[in-house]
């Protein structure tokens, strides 16, 4: 050739654009997210990157862009379902997941007051910590939580009571 390249543009509705965009603005709060549910980074980084590899595949079934947000988070969080389940089945079986190793990166972003707080969010059942980790750490209000979850808006509010009294409880027994 005549070592020019030339840069092919990508068709419109491409779902490159578009994942790209909601990965840059999201994956985050969307990490934060599945390490507040699993337990560790690694296994959060797999999730959350299925969860994009899946938005990409279905880009164009998407009726509405707008709600890749919510299918997103809502991708994640059935990621972490998945994960903690084959945990559960694997510790029957008597295979024990490894506890987390709070990697130096760790610390330096959750900080050692708030180790407590999450290691206490991994003893709530499942739903009680998906509800506490959507509202005080997504920011997300009773309607977003309840679509993500799948539940109604008064389950939302009647959990999160349970779950910060349950981890008021446990943060109380650690002092």
């Amino acid at each position: 050739m005549d070592g020019l390249e030339t840069e092919v543009a990508d068709p419109p509705g491409d779902p490159r654009d578009g994942v790209a965009a909601l990965f840059h603005d999201n994956r985050l709060k969307l990490l934060r997210l599945a390490v507040l549910m699993v337990g560790d980074e690694a296994t959060a980084e797999d999730v959350v990157q299925d969860a994009f590899i899946g938005l990409h595949r279905r880009w164009s079934g998407l009726d509405d862009e707008r709600k890749a947000p919510a299918y997103a988070r809502a991708s994640v969080l059935n990621g972490c379902r998945s994960v903690l389940r084959r945990r559960s089945i694997a510790r029957r079986l008597g295979i024990v997941h490894e506890p987390p190793v709070w990697s130096a990166e760790s610390e330096v972003l959750v900080g050692e007051e708030r180790r407590g707080v999450m290691e206490a969010l991994q003893k709530l059942p499942r739903r009680r910590r998906e509800v506490l980790v959507l509202r005080y750490y997504l920011d997300l209000g009773d309607a977003e939580i309840a679509e993500a979850m799948g539940i109604a808006e008064v389950t939302v509010r009647t959990t999160a009571a349970r779950a910060l009294t349950a981890l008021a409880r446990l943060l109380g027994n650690q002092e």
